[in-house]
């Protein structure tokens, strides 16, 4: 099944983070998106015309995090938008994680 397709399961702690491997990997199943040094969070840019177009783009992503249950960081201006993503119970990356990059990346970026 494809990330985009998927659904995020609640992630109460306890489990452990992906390996640096792990999400080198899983990085590579959504386009765009980069992984941070020490292989904890995922982040990826995005540009607009306006900043009326980046905050309906935040607003789409913030609907989808409601409804995943899994919310990510983001910051936003005059035609841009950055959203990171990090599981913060587990100070890492998780499954839900990409799956969620996977489901921003299908919101395209205009």
């Amino acid at each position: 099944m494809a990330l985009a397709e998927k659904t995020c399961v609640p992630c109460r702690g306890g489990v452990p983070r992906l390996s640096r491997d792990e999400a080198e990997a899983a990085v590579r199943g959504v386009p765009g998106w980069t992984l941070n040094e020490d292989a904890t969070r995922i982040e990826r840019a995005f540009t607009f015309k306006n900043f009326a177009a980046a905050q309906a783009f935040v607003v789409k992503i913030g609907a989808i995090a409601e409804a995943q249950d899994h919310h990510p960081d983001i910051a936003y201006g005059w035609d841009y938008c950055r959203v990171t993503f990090q599981t913060h119970k587990i100070r890492g990356l998780h499954e839900n994680d990409f799956i969620m990059a996977a489901k921003v990346n299908g919101l395209g970026s205009t």
